[in-house]
């Protein structure tokens, strides 16, 4: 006997699973309806055209991502550390195989350190010789020279009396001298009477007035505003002014009979400061003082000179009406040895022409400044 065998092609029911010819289109068993087979190739190639399909959960996702972010990061950390070998290796091939260049070398400049430049000291100067002469004292030949009666006692080793007698030989020390002023700009008239103006402070007083105040001084109202930078005449409780008593005005007097014009005060000597010393031929020195007032066409500035260092006290006397004068050239030391000058300021008076060399005395003499002036090689 020989076994037929089916080669027919069979399909299974999706519901009950009874095997079917192929071409069925309903189930015999549970009645459900089939595809054909035409409907179920086309399906099948329809299918098989399409791209397939990946389907991820959400952490599934993250955490690829997670994975590739910390790949990525990795391969960039590789490559920055593996830059400078890569080059290292490189660059020794090259070094073996041709004539090694030699690089420049970076030539370190120092940098200068600047040295504090040190401030010139003072050597002293050899003591000068003196003959004590007749009616000499101590005292006497300080001032002479401008320095102390201690120092000619320490010099020479005299007794605490400074007992002399008349052709004693004496040392006597040269003074030290002082830094000089850097020369300042002439004051103006307006700041040398500002300077030498006179002023008090008053503080303000409940129920006190600027009329009031002004009264008391004798000063205007408008003064009293402008030397204090007031905007108005308001003043208030616990203000300090500044009255300018040498802005007072004049009181008038009981008779209009003129009355001789009452002497100048005493000028206020500015520059240069008492004992300064000058120690070179170039120096320029000028004297200056505080003006007293506008002076009349027949009035001017006398200033006198000594110089107590000469041997007949060399004096001149000139006539300015500026205030301030440049000690001529002429009274310049060139023998070596420091001079001591003496200086002072009064106001005089002209009488008669302007041509007639005839000055009295109109004021108060200012007070008696000394400078010395030594000049070590004179030309």
């Amino acid at each position: 006997m020989s076994q037929e065998t089916n080669t027919s092609k069979t399909k299974l029911c999706p519901v009950c699973g009874t095997r079917l010819n192929d071409s069925a289109t309903k189930c015999i068993v549970c009645g459900t309806e089939l595809e054909s087979t035409a409907s179920t190739k086309k399906a099948e190639q329809i299918r098989a055209k399409r791209l397939p399909e990946i389907t991820l959960s959400l952490p599934a996702a993250l955490g690829i991502l997670a994975l590739v972010i910390t790949l990525g990061a990795a391969i960039v950390f590789l490559i920055i550390q593996g830059s400078p070998a890569a080059e290292a290796g490189d660059a020794t091939p090259i070094a073996e195989a041709g004539t090694a260049t030699p690089s420049p070398t970076i030539t370190i400049t120092p940098t200068v350190t600047s040295t504090a430049t040190q401030a010139p000291t003072w050597t002293p100067l050899p003591p000068l010789d003196y003959t004590v002469k007749s009616l000499d004292t101590c005292a006497g030949i300080a001032a002479s020279f401008g320095i102390s009666v201690q120092s000619i006692i320490l010099e020479n080793n005299l007794s605490a009396n400074c007992d002399l007698y008349e052709g004693q030989p004496l040392l006597i020390p040269q003074p030290t001298p002082t830094a000089s002023p850097q020369p300042t700009a002439t004051l103006s008239d307006a700041q040398k009477t500002e300077i030498a103006c006179e002023t008090i402070s008053y503080d303000v007083q409940a129920n006190d007035t600027l009329s009031s105040i002004a009264d008391t001084y004798n000063v205007s109202m408008a003064t009293i505003r402008e030397y204090n930078g007031l905007l108005n005449d308001t003043v208030f409780e616990g203000r300090i002014l500044q009255i300018p008593l040498c802005q007072r005005e004049p009181t008038p007097g009981p008779t209009p009979t003129p009355t001789p014009m009452p002497p100048y005060p005493a000028p206020n000597l500015l520059l240069p400061s008492n004992g300064a010393s000058f120690t070179s031929s170039t120096d320029v020195i000028t004297l200056q003082w505080a003006a007293v007032g506008e002076l009349d066409a027949n009035e001017a500035y006398a200033v006198t000179i000594t110089d107590l260092t000469s041997e007949d006290d060399t004096t001149i006397v000139e006539y300015v009406n500026d205030t301030s004068f440049i000690v001529p050239d002429t009274l310049l030391p060139t023998d070596g040895k420091p001079h001591v000058y003496r200086w002072s300021v009064y106001i005089a008076r002209q009488l008669g022409g302007e041509e007639e060399e005839n000055w009295e005395s109109a004021g108060n003499i200012s007070e008696l400044r000394v400078f010395s002036w030594f000049v070590a090689n004179p030309d």
